[in-house]
């Protein structure tokens, strides 16, 4: 690297990486550089241990920074062009409060302990903190750096690569997906909220018309468990048959069509709907505040729950169950699998999500710290609701007189709905209490999630209409998505929730996730991404991020993609298989998801330059001009610290083996 151009003499070097915005005051990088703009002399003073360094101001400046306007010319003013308006965090605990907000939602406490429970208790975790060290922490650092870097939101990142564009857009749409149903799901977590209210839980008791086949799902005597044992009619608790018949209203086919939405959940979700907009109706001003409350509450309630089920009768047994280890399952690629699907929805890594939160952050934020606790928190939220529901479970088990603990409780979409209120009917001492916290817990983890998800949404149309007013397109998208959640919420919505799941959200997200590690690891590489964390961070990249985001993390998410395809069978809902034209309509979902790929691929193609059209495809996969850091100063100097580095590579090996090598390891 030419270093000469900064050394003054009094052997005091100052890396280009550490010149922080001219309207930042301080700046995180180590040695807390700062820099003072000398108008008079048309140069920049970087102060560094005591040590005063002239730079250039303006030396060859020009292109345009990322919204196009005009970077510094070539007459040696300091005059600089005032960096493009972007919203950004209030400090950086509203990002890290938000991250966690996001990450930390209903996979943990509800999705991950049955999760475990189906996949031998003990067996799962081991195959999970593996999978987060090689596929959930690698991800989401790497999407926490592109944010940052250039404050873009998760389209307009892929400028790295326009070809690439695509995957964003994708990720947007399945994006879309998941929100209007999340939100569906805390309408029913309200509904719930407001029966807990009740002097007796209605789900605790049978109805004369769901027939003999019901039993209360309260507290039952050991005469009525060995009755119940010893007859050979299957029986149906009263907390499933509250949920399918009450909530729900369920029909067993939708061959006839899917009715119309049910009139309490509609406006619970409007209420849901309401929340979630009030909290982003001024952008990232707004939801960073929330945050605090969001990110922080839903443990305040975890700690109490965890008091409770640890003090449960059999509790143990059940704790023990979900940490004994069984080593023979390890083997088993369900497993695995599950531990993959598992990281990847709890983090909610590879849905733009984490892209559009690190682009409101300040340049220099320490965003390795961020993502180290993140993810540790997440795996410790999802350790301790196990431990929390295992409990639980282990109360159920003994209750019951029996030592399967995995046979007291069942899985499937409805286990929020089902088995929790069936284990809360089972405590004897005031249920009501624990019903009350514990669906207030998940309306705040869900609502948390949710507003990183519509916020992405609501990002990627500021950025594209960016004189739109943020509250004309917080209230449009909320309309739009409200208006979809109605789907959810008829008689036959849970047919088209689990069809969207699949078809339009999980794996469409899965195969785009593919296609970004590869525009990241290999198109934009490796190597340039080691390179923007120095020049941003004044760090070096450890051998653990560059071989996972460049082999490991796209070999394993390729695997998992082919395990889906050749175990793939036709999707059913409790035993229903879809008539053939709704299996045509589901693939039509995926296929204009992943089409996004190949659409703005040729629309890249297009718009760039080039005398051919295999110039213009081979532009199209480098950057555009105006890629990196959003402040023009900041980008002029990252243009020359890229020259530099080319300076030193000039005289390098060039063969296949070597830029692969030099990819990862460079």
């Amino acid at each position: 690297m030419a270093a000469h151009e900064n050394y003054d003499g009094h052997g005091a070097f100052a890396n280009p990486a550490y010149v922080p915005s001219r309207h930042a005051s301080t700046t995180s990088i180590p040695g807390e550089y700062r820099k003072s703009l000398d108008r008079d002399e048309g140069t920049e003073s970087v102060k560094s241990n005591g040590s005063t360094i002239k730079i250039e101001a303006n030396p060859d400046a020009g292109g345009y920074d990322a919204n196009g306007n005009n970077l510094p010319t070539q007459n040696g003013s300091a005059e600089f062009t005032k960096a493009p308006h972007r919203d950004s965090w209030g400090n950086d605990i509203e990002f890290l409060m938000s991250c966690i907000a996001l990450s930390v939602g209903l996979g943990n406490v509800w999705r991950f302990p049955f999760t475990a429970l189906d996949n031998g208790g003990g067996a799962f975790v081991i195959p999970y903190i593996i999978v987060l060290f090689l596929v959930g922490k690698p991800v989401y650092y790497m999407e926490m750096l592109l944010g940052q870097f250039s404050s873009r939101g998760s389209v307009k990142v892929f400028d790295f690569a326009p070809i690439m564009r695509g995957v964003g857009y994708g990720q947007v749409f399945a994006t879309g997906i998941v929100t209007t149903y999340y939100a569906t799901l805390m309408a029913i977590t309200l509904r719930y909220f407001i029966d807990s209210f009740y002097p007796v839980l209605p789900w605790t008791y049978c109805r004369e018309e769901w027939g003999s086949s019901c039993f209360d799902s309260k507290p039952l005597s050991n005469d009525f468990i060995i009755n119940m044992t010893m007859s050979n009619e299957a029986k149906t608790s009263s907390a499933e048959f509250y949920f399918i018949n009450v909530i729900l209203r369920q029909k067993n086919t939708i061959d006839d069509g899917i009715g119309y939405p049910s009139w309490s959940l509609a406006l619970t979700l409007a209420f849901a709907w309401f929340v979630i907009a009030s909290i982003i109706i001024k952008g990232v001003r707004s939801s960073g505040k929330a945050s605090y409350f969001l990110a922080v509450f839903p443990y305040c309630i975890m700690a109490v729950l965890l008091v409770r089920s640890l003090t449960l009768p059999g509790a143990f047994d059940g704790v023990l169950y979900f940490l004994k280890p069984q080593w023979d399952k390890l083997l088993d690629p369900k497993v695995w699998y599950a531990a993959v699907t598992q990281v990847f929805f709890s983090l909610a890594i590879c849905f733009g999500n984490i892209i559009m939160y690190a682009s409101f952050n300040r340049f220099g934020h320490n965003i390795r710290r961020d993502c180290n606790i993140i993810t540790t928190l997440d795996t410790f939220t999802s350790m301790l609701s196990g431990i929390i529901i295992f409990g639980i479970l282990g109360n159920l088990a003994h209750e019951s007189g029996t030592t399967d603990i995995k046979s007291v409780v069942q899985g499937g979409p409805g286990l929020a709905f089902i088995s929790y209120p069936d284990a809360i009917a089972k405590f004897k001492v005031v249920p009501q209490i624990f019903s009350v916290l514990f669906f207030l817990m998940l309306f705040v983890l869900g609502i948390g999630s949710n507003v990183g998800m519509a916020s992405c949404v609501v990002t990627v149309i500021k950025d594209r209409f960016t004189n739109a007013k943020n509250w004309i397109i917080v209230m449009g998208v909320a309309v739009v998505l409200y208006a979809c959640g109605l789907l959810y919420i008829t008689p036959g919505g849970q047919y088209i929730l689990n069809l969207l799941d699949f078809f339009g959200a999980s794996f469409v997200a899965l195969v785009l996730a593919i296609f970004e590690l590869i525009a990241v690891g290999w198109i934009y590489g490796v190597k340039r991404l080691c390179k923007d964390i120095y020049f941003m961070l004044g760090i070096k990249t450890s051998w653990y991020y560059r071989i996972c985001w460049s082999i490991v993390t796209p070999a394993v998410m390729t695997a998992i993609l082919l395990y889906t395809l050749v175990e793939y069978k036709p999707l059913e809902y409790n035993g229903y298989t879809y008539q053939p034209g709704v299996y045509i309509f589901g693939w039509c979902l995926s296929a204009f998801g992943i089409g996004q790929l190949l659409f703005w691929a040729i629309y890249g193609v297009h718009k760039r330059t080039g005398a051919t059209l295999w110039e213009r495809v081979k532009n199209s996969f480098k950057p555009k001009s105006n890629w990196g850091p959003l402040d023009p100063f900041i980008l002029k100097n990252y243009k020359k610290y890229l020259d530099d580095m080319k300076v030193d590579e000039m005289f390098r090996p060039n063969g296949f083996w070597y830029r692969i090598y030099d990819n990862i390891f460079g």
